[in-house]
């Protein structure tokens, strides 16, 4: 098994207990605690790029950043239902390998 294959199995199970969460304070805190974790993986690869790579990705990480800060606001509702989008994705992109 690849490691993509591992890491999309980790993300599917991370918004698979979004989506199970009953809890809607708890739901909440999880789609918080994703969006950290994309935060910092985000500074770290920023720190890692020099020069014209970082010039290169400049707008990625941009984005990255501006979809990270609208999820802030979401309801638990809200994050269930992009939970399920994440999923989608993740099995679609394992049925093409």
């Amino acid at each position: 098994m690849t490691t993509a294959i591992k890491t999309d199995d980790v993300i599917f199970n991370f918004f698979k207990q979004i989506c199970d969460e009953k809890d809607d304070q708890k739901c909440v805190e999880l789609g918080n605690e994703w969006i950290k974790a994309m935060e910092t993986n985000l500074s770290s690869m920023e720190e890692n790029l020099n020069g014209a790579d970082k010039l290169k990705h400049q707008d990625d990480i941009k984005s990255n950043r501006d979809h990270l800060n609208n999820l802030k606001t979401k309801s638990s509702s809200e994050w269930r239902e992009y939970a399920t989008q994440c999923m989608i994705e993740i099995m679609n992109h394992k049925s093409q390998q």
